[in-house]
């Protein structure tokens, strides 16, 4: 299969039209790039299944343009989903409500739920909108690898697999939504993204976070949401985070920078503006930005991760930060990028 790469906005009719016809097009949204499927077709989500090698238990969230496609794909929406829609729509906001099986079941991995969003994304919204379809859209990469922020990633996983890929310039938020689970008794947040606990609050003072997000979900559960399960967001280098005071993560670090190099293994470090010059002895060491604008680190993360890989790195060792706001997010991408392979010090 020849993927077509569409950089001019005028040509989203060609992408609209792939979509109609039963087949896959990547395109960017203000959170990380989606690999899209006609929502309503089984087979051509079970295309996007096949085409990044993703367990079929691992549901997908469905992209909307307007509000009244929600009400065809649902079976009720909740004056508490009314106030977060107005508050954070469109926006890396998913919501959960219970389907009314106008969605097919592979998309929904068999729950009786399905996760809505609409995108704050121009190109993403006149795609749905030119399709006049619902979009399922998880990540446009080979499972289990760090998320792609830019058509460059999209095209080194899927390039050959797909019919189109949108090049619509980088992801703003560069983490994948907050998914808030709706249905459950009160609001629960499955997975944090650029929509932080701190802000559903200021909305609905009711919100809880499941302690399922820290934690690797066992073989027999069900995903109520993407990334609860499987390993994610993992480049092909070993990635150990290094937790505790500046002056002990370093000294930690470069010890182990230096018994890896007596192994042969070439070692990455994840670090910051403010802390990368503490590091010499690292083969590469990439900084996410300045730890004054955690939004910034937010959006570089998942590209520093695969930059490491472009330098074949063996092991790479990160810094931690703080579980604050989108730090959440942050935290969350990086420990399951790590296997939750922490070293305390």
């Amino acid at each position: 299969m020849k993927t077509v790469i569409i950089s001019d906005p005028k040509d989203l009719n060609i992408a609209a039209d792939i979509i109609r016809k039963g087949g896959l097009v990547a395109a960017p949204t203000e959170t990380v790039y989606g690999l899209c499927a006609n929502a309503l077709n089984a087979s051509a989500v079970s295309d996007i299944f096949a085409a990044k090698g993703r367990p079929s238990d691992n549901p997908l969230i469905v992209h909307i343009s307007d509000r009244t496609m929600l009400y065809d794909l649902v079976d009720s929406v909740s004056s508490k989903a009314v106030k977060l829609m107005d508050a954070f729509w469109p926006g890396p906001l998913t919501l959960i409500f219970k389907s009314n099986a106008t969605v097919p079941q592979i998309v929904t991995a068999g729950l009786s739920t399905v996760g809505i969003r609409f995108p704050d994304h121009p190109i993403m919204q006149k795609l749905i909108t030119l399709s006049g379809l619902p979009l399922a859209a998880p990540s446009a990469n080979t499972s289990g690898k760090p998320s792609p922020t830019n058509a460059k990633r999209v095209i080194e996983d899927l390039d050959g697999k797909i019919e189109a890929i949108i090049d619509g310039g980088s992801s703003a938020f560069g983490v994948e939504s907050t998914v808030l689970d709706m249905t459950s008794e009160v609001p629960t947040i499955l997975r944090p993204g650029g929509i932080t606990l701190e802000m559903l609050q200021e909305v609905l003072e009711d919100v809880i976070v499941d302690p399922a997000i820290s934690n690797t979900l066992s073989q027999q559960t069900l995903p109520k949401a993407p990334g609860m399960k499987y390993t994610h967001y993992a480049p092909n280098a070993e990635v150990f985070i290094v937790r505790g005071t500046l002056e002990k993560v370093a000294h930690k670090i470069n010890t182990l920078i230096k018994d890896d190099h007596k192994s042969g293994k070439t070692v990455g470090v994840l670090a910051t503006d403010e802390t990368k010059h503490l590091f010499n002895h690292a083969d590469l060491i990439l900084s996410v930005g300045s730890s004054e604008n955690m939004h910034m680190i937010a959006a570089q993360l998942f590209e520093d991760l695969r930059t490491f890989d472009d330098h074949h790195m063996d092991i790479v060792y990160s810094l931690s930060f703080p579980k604050i706001g989108i730090g959440e997010a942050i935290m969350n991408r990086l420990e399951k990028s790590a296997a939750y392979h922490i070293i305390e010090v």
